[in-house]
């Protein structure tokens, strides 16, 4: 995948619009078809032993971008990841209930 430079304007602003999804429960969850760019996953109340797969598919399947095991404390708190995804952003929680939310362009 080709690499991502983001240019700033006068006022320090790079343009891009983020979007976010809030996903509650053990689901799998579309995101976004198409390619584009995982920004940050915010981890707003997570449970222990939760999990947060995310895929660069449309479905639960590889290729696998990464895993997140969670923990109660500190929270919340956003991972930033900044990766670019060619088919679609699946993501899948399971293990137990939590909120996130998946910011994307």
């Amino acid at each position: 995948m080709s690499s991502i430079s983001l240019i700033k304007d006068a006022n320090g602003s790079t343009g891009l619009i983020y979007r976010s999804v809030n996903i509650t429960g053990q689901t799998t969850t579309l995101v976004k078809t198409g390619g584009g760019l995982l920004h940050s996953i915010t981890l707003n109340n997570p449970v222990a032993t939760g999990t947060i797969k995310f895929n660069d598919a449309l479905t639960d399947t590889t290729p696998v971008l990464g895993i997140i095991t969670t923990k109660t404390s500190p929270m919340p708190v956003t991972l930033v990841y900044d990766i670019e995804f060619a088919v679609g952003l699946t993501i899948v929680t399971g293990t137990a209930s939590q909120d996130i939310t998946i910011a994307y362009l």
